[in-house]
């Protein structure tokens, strides 16, 4: 937490020191004047799609840092570092009832319009990385039965306050698939993630 509040400190100065002294900017202070970082958390609502098991929602959620850059005042370039938890409710079946939970780091990258009054769309992917995998009845340890990397398509809307407050609504489908499952398990490993996030963030 202290390296986290350091790190917010450091690129608070920076992009601070960057937005003064306009008239004698250097190459490195103008790209810092352009650049908006963040810091967000909030809660998701995932799935899995195509599965051969039945399943329900499981509410997870999901906290990190974003970067921006700015083309304009409206229009820029944004990626984010998540940690985010997410899986799926299992309803019966082979696996029987229990939470599937699994823990990526993700990375989504969007293109992002911004009205001046604070509204927003946005739109990209993102790569996830698998960290952790929790499903009984299998030895995880040895052998992941997810993909170590989740790719997805990622689409939202939001609003941000002049003061830099803002909430955001977000929806990823993955595009690769997500099972790594061994044939005698007998479930199909063509199903994908689905993730709804509702995201509280601030930028400066």
């Amino acid at each position: 937490m202290k390296k986290l509040i350091l790190a917010v400190l450091i690129l608070v100065s920076a992009k601070t020191f960057a937005q003064t002294g306009t008239d004698n900017q250097s190459f490195g202070q103008k790209i810092m004047s352009k650049l908006e970082f963040g810091i967000k958390a909030g809660v998701n609502v995932s799935n899995f799609e195509n599965f051969n098991l039945p399943t329900d929602p499981l509410i997870g959620f999901h906290a990190g840092a974003s970067v921006a850059y700015k083309f304009t005042n409206n229009f820029m370039v944004q990626e984010d570092f998540l940690y985010s938890l997410q899986g799926a409710k299992l309803k019966g079946g082979v696996l029987g009832t229990q939470d599937v939970k699994l823990s990526y780091v993700q990375v989504p990258i969007v293109l992002k319009y911004r009205t001046n009054s604070g509204f927003y769309v946005e739109a990209g992917a993102q790569t996830g990385i698998l960290l952790k995998e929790e499903i009984a009845g299998f030895n995880t340890t040895d052998q992941k039965v997810f993909k170590k990397i989740d790719a997805a398509a990622v689409g939202g809307i939001g609003f941000q306050s002049k003061m830099g407050l803002g909430i955001g609504a977000r929806y990823a489908y993955g595009f690769t698939k997500a099972g790594n499952f061994p044939t005698s398990a007998a479930i199909n490993n063509d199903f994908k993630n689905s993730t709804i996030q509702g995201s509280i963030f601030y930028t400066f």
